[in-house]
């Protein structure tokens, strides 16, 4: 498993770096919905994601607070990561998207001062974010261990059909 890479720029213009095995998220810091843009390599995909934020989660952490968030669950190995927004008001039909996991995803907080936003990789948080970029270690990976009696693998496709 390849971890996340994240690198937040703050209000203040200080850096921020962090790795997340399970999930990036960006959350609105106070009661105003956040509005937050969203580029995959480059390109705009969303101009203006409004609602309480949004996440981007690994295959080993779609089953923790992106499936809470209705994200898809991801296969581990499938060299997929999760993208999805929380709470979305606008666009009202967008529900994220399954991306290849070497995608760059550089979100944008479209109104910092007003609608302030933090980010949080695994449990660490930076707030006053401004600009959020999300990669693919491409030098870190860690090998999941699994008691032969509880395989994670069985576990995530039995969530899928759970009901």
């Amino acid at each position: 498993l390849r971890p996340l890479e994240m690198l937040a720029l703050t209000e203040s213009g200080t850096t921020t770096g962090s790795l997340a095995y399970n999930d990036v998220s960006l959350l609105r810091q106070t009661r105003q919905a956040a509005h937050i843009g969203v580029d995959l390599n480059g390109q705009e995909r969303v101009a203006e994601l409004i609602g309480d934020g949004v996440l981007v989660a690994t295959p080993a952490g779609s089953t923790a607070y992106n499936y809470s968030a209705h994200g898809p669950i991801l296969p581990l190995g499938s060299h997929t990561i999760a993208l999805t927004p929380l709470a979305p008001y606008r666009p009202r039909r967008w529900r994220g998207a399954i991306l290849k996991a070497d995608t760059e995803v550089r979100f944008r907080v479209l109104d910092p001062y007003k609608r302030p936003v933090s980010v949080t990789a695994d449990s660490h948080e930076t707030r006053d974010v401004v600009e959020v970029t999300i990669r693919e270690s491409r030098e870190r990976r860690v090998t999941l261990l699994f008691d032969p009696e509880h395989n994670l693998e069985d576990r995530i496709l039995s969530e899928q059909f759970m009901f």
